[in-house]
Parts: C-alpha cells; structure tokens; sequence
C-alpha cells in the first residue's frame, strides 16, 4: 500500500486538473462578457440617415448593447434622409430603417408591406428662417411672400400647420420646392424670404445673414417623431430577433438616463459634431424608445393632410393600428407601449 506522502504529489496534479477543467471556460465566459462569439450572432441591416435622431443606435452599438443581445449589427447611414433609407428597406437594402412618420403614412397610402417597431427620438428641431430685411416679423408677414420648403416632406406638413394656426391660407404665399442642401444659398441668395429647415442649416444662416435673419417655431410644440421600421414579412419571420434588437435600444436608452453627459460625448464624437453644434440641437431632442398615441394622432394627422392637399390619391386615412407591431416592446418592455386599443 503507497503512503500518504506517495499519494499527495498525485493528489496535487488531480486537484490541478481539476482546477484547470473548472477554470478554462469560466475564463472563456469572462473573456466573452462583452459580446458573444461572431458565430452566434445573428446580423440585422439597419439603413438611416447619420444625424442625431439616431443617437440610442449608435449608442447601443458604441456600448457592444447588440452583441451581448445577440446580435450583430450591419449599420449603412449612408442613406440622404430617412425616406430614401425607408425605400431602401422596402427595396430589400436592409431589414431595420428609421424614418420620420410620415414615411410610414405614404408607404401606408401606397400599399406596402411597412410596420413599425416603435420611435426612438422625439423632436422638435425644424424652424422657419426669415428674412427681416424682406418684411418678415411675424407669420402674418408670410403673405405675399416666396416660403422654401421640401415639397410634400414633413417640413412641408408644418409649414401647412403653422399658416393654419396663424390664419394665413396656402393661396397668400408662394412655395419654392427647395430640397434641404440647397436651403442654405437660397435664402441668403434672396431666392425666397423664408424657409423651413433644420441644423446644420440655421446655424450656417445665422452666421452668414446676422440680424437680417430671424426664426420662427414652424413645429408650434409639435414633435416629430423618428420611427424605427420594417416590413411585415421580417418582422413575422423574425419576431425574437425583432425583441433582441429592441432590448438593445432599452438598454441604450438607460445608459443614456444614467450617463446624460456621457451619451452627448459619445453622440458628438461619433458624429462629429462641435460644441456650438451639439449644445444647440441636444434640447431638442427626447430621445427614448415606446410607442404610445401621440405617434397614432401624428400619423392620422399627417395623412388626412396628404389627403387635404391632393398628394395621395386615396379618399380615407387608413387604419395606423395596421401598420403597428407593439408585441416586440410589449415583451421587452411593457410600459413604453402606451395604445387605446
């Protein structure tokens, strides 16, 4: 019979592999903590334009929120605005896009296969720029008077708006079709008295016509809304994935509730942006993931004005429940989904 003293150095090398069996893939785990491994994950095409309205993607994406969920994220905001990225999905470009609702309102009146996920950002962040040297002071100037927007964008859809609550028909003024990388030399080429745009826009405006210029509230405390969409047909196919990608965009959005100053760093460096830049257009934005009411009443709104000014040839604003998938935030996240049923 061996002795104990012959049967420790054994008993060392048994608890030593042990040690090691135990140890290897608990280290493998750790090394993992910040994401699964790229053969697990599951890729989701996302198409957007690069402004700030995407900010809790581009967070969730600097934070590795879509990998630890699984997911591996092929980002293109290369996209000009979020209707070119909303056709670029309907195309088959990508599977996720973000656009402004009245996207889904003309895909809706057009009959194609669009849903949305919920909105991710709501803003305020389109001014009516006016020239004070041309007369303008107030709305009630605006008659008479040559008004650029983007003609049946949602620019356009609040300028209707902001004439109608001031009193002030659509006859009273003339419309420039001016698409938003012109704006800039068109006011202050003189080729219209006013204009309805947004940053980098007005800042550039101010800078070059000083006191000439004043701004107007075109959005009259009406938010815009940034919505996050897709088809039906991927959605259906892909409905745990649809949960995954949003429990990402919760969690950027608690980040960002935690870390305000941190998340504005991150925006500002991954976009670019300077300091006058982003402390000019931060306020403007709410940016928070849910799907609730106010984005139905926007959308029904929106279309009975598509209807109103002959841009759709349909006679009834169709039904905006249909083009709604709540149950992806529903199972992440309950109470940001906020519908009368």
């Amino acid at each position: 019979m061996a002795s104990l003293a012959s049967k420790e150095p054994n008993l060392r090398i048994m608890r030593h592999l042990i040690i090691s069996f135990v140890l290897v893939p608990v280290i493998a785990l750790v090394s993992c903590a910040g994401g699964r491994s790229p053969e697990t994950l599951q890729p989701v095409r996302v198409g957007m334009e690069s402004t700030a309205v995407n900010s809790l993607i581009y967070i969730a994406r600097d934070k590795g929120f879509f990998e630890t969920n699984g997911i591996e994220l092929v980002l293109d905001d290369s996209y000009v605005s979020g209707s070119a990225a909303a056709a670029g999905m309907l195309r088959g470009e990508v599977d996720v896009a973000t656009a402004a609702e009245l996207a889904v309102v003309r895909a809706a009146f057009d009959g194609d296969d669009i849903t949305t996920l919920g909105s991710i950002d709501m803003f305020t962040h389109m001014k009516l720029v006016v020239r004070k040297d041309h007369g303008i002071e107030t709305a009630a100037d605006l008659a008479g008077k040559k008004v650029g927007v983007p003609v049946g964008s949602s620019a356009d859809f609040f300028l209707g708006r902001y004439l109608d609550l001031h009193g002030i028909s659509r006859n009273q003024i003339t419309t420039i079709n001016v698409q938003a990388p012109d704006a800039v030399a068109a006011i202050t080429g003189g080729n219209v008295d006013a204009i309805v745009t947004w940053q980098p826009n007005i800042i550039a405006m101010q800078d070059q016509l000083g006191d000439k210029a004043s701004i107007l509230q075109v959005q009259s405390g009406q938010s815009m809304y940034c919505a996050l969409i897709s088809t039906g047909a991927w959605v259906t196919a892909n409905p745990k994935l649809v949960e995954s990608f949003l429990k990402a965009l919760v969690e950027a959005h608690d980040f960002l509730s935690r870390n305000p100053e941190q998340g504005k760093a991150m925006v500002q460096t991954i976009l670019g942006y300077e300091d006058r830049f982003i402390n000019n257009i931060w306020p403007e934005h709410r940016l928070t993931i849910r799907l609730d009411q106010s984005l139905v009443l926007a959308m029904e709104d929106q279309a009975r004005w598509l209807i109103e000014n002959g841009l759709t040839e349909a006679a009834t604003i169709p039904n905006i429940r249909d083009y709604l998938y709540p149950d992806g935030l529903m199972a992440v996240k309950p109470d940001t989904v906020s519908l009368i049923r």
